[in-house]
């Protein structure tokens, strides 16, 4: 299947890497279709290209890189989603990235409080929002935390 991007041009990209989000992504209702696009040149960070809108796609990355003690409580989530058969393993977790060019130096923050939950198994993902905690959704990542 082929699908436009804006940062990669037109690329193919097989069916059944497409990521199905039931419940949209918040902040941008009736796009369900995404692909997690990875590029070498560019890692650790990568994409969240919906396959519906060549403009959307969103920089993320994995924030156990640079948040080791970043905590999500994906046992409850997997209950809450009711997936049966899966197991910690089979997800993956991404937080959006955003790059603030600044005068003198670029600040880059991850939104540790909307993350991106990826069922690996079924392909299905899922942005939580995690309430009451203390992280931020502008958390600097180029700061030690």
């Amino acid at each position: 299947m082929k699908i436009q991007t804006r940062k990669f041009g037109e690329i193919e990209i097989n069916e059944n890497k497409i990521l199905s989000m039931p419940e949209g992504l918040p902040g941008f209702p009736g796009f369900e279709r995404f692909v997690l696009l990875e590029d070498p040149k560019s890692a650790p960070f990568c994409w969240f290209q919906s396959s519906e809108e060549p403009n959307l796609a969103l920089a993320m990355m994995n924030p156990f890189l640079f948040k080791p003690d970043y905590e999500i409580d994906l046992e409850g989530f997997i209950e809450l989603r009711d997936w049966k058969g899966i197991e910690t393993k089979d997800l993956l977790v991404y937080v959006v990235i955003n790059i603030v060019k600044g005068e003198k130096k670029n600040k880059v923050t991850a939104n540790l409080i909307g993350p991106i939950v990826i069922n690996a198994k079924n392909n299905e993902a899922i942005q939580v929002v995690i309430s009451n905690s203390s992280y931020s959704h502008q958390h600097n990542i180029l700061e030690p935390s």
